[in-house]
């Protein structure tokens, strides 16, 4: 008997005879007091980011690369990190290459062995998608996989992140429910409410310390 299966076989034993106890959970402890008109949901979840000097910005879901390419045009960067097997990264791809955007896309399709050097010093930016944002407190809610993995979000010194307003929740509870989060959870999930920073230095904020120095959020309106 292998030493996970002995440690196993331990604990079921241990709850012969016991009675499991009624579960008393109440949702409306973690829900009724994080409620907001729909209306409002944007108007909240932006004012509470940009006061962690998060960039927000609202477009329609059809015109976002153009924004995306004046904001990269604005601070200078010349390569940006990005999922082309991802709808939002073919439609980046697409809009870039009919304007002949002066902008190396990448892709992060490599072990992050193979090019680590690479990642941590030479990507300017990178962009990915959200599965939605929670308004109670300013926060986008993004499930890393094989296309989008971890460090994208985290290593680049800019991070721009697309957001649909339909997929805006109220709480966390609410969007777990909605989305049906216990049918099968990721290996991740990054909770991200503003660009990295401390203050474990004298006591002074510092942005960029541990991550990106800059976050941009689109937030994409149906047209």
């Amino acid at each position: 008997m292998s030493a996970r299966a002995n440690i196993l076989g331990k604990l079921r034993n241990s709850l012969a005879g016991t009675t499991p106890r009624p579960d008393e959970f109440d949702e409306r402890l973690v829900t009724e007091p994080w409620r907001y008109a729909s209306e409002n949901r944007i108007t909240r979840l932006r004012s509470l980011m940009e006061a962690v000097q998060t960039e927000v910005h609202l477009c329609c879901s059809d015109n976002w690369p153009e924004l995306v390419a004046g904001l990269l045009a604005e601070r200078g960067i010349t390569n940006l990190l990005c999922a082309p097997g991802k709808e939002h990264g073919r439609a980046l791809q697409t809009h870039f290459e009919a304007t002949e955007q002066n902008v190396r896309l990448m892709a992060y399709d490599r072990p992050v062995e193979a090019w680590k050097e690479e990642l941590f010093r030479n990507v300017d930016a990178s962009l990915t998608g959200t599965v939605g944002g929670i308004a109670a407190t300013g926060t986008l809610v993004l499930w890393p996989d094989r296309h989008e993995p971890r460090l994208m979000s985290l290593v680049p010194p800019v991070h721009i992140a697309l957001l649909k307003a339909s997929e805006i929740h109220d709480n966390l509870y609410d969007m777990m429910v909605a989305q049906d989060w216990a049918a099968g959870l990721p290996t991740n999930v990054l909770l991200v409410s503003g660009p990295s920073k401390t203050a474990d230095i004298e006591q002074v904020l510092a942005y960029g310390a541990h991550g990106p120095r800059e976050l941009i959020v689109l937030v994409l309106e149906d047209v």
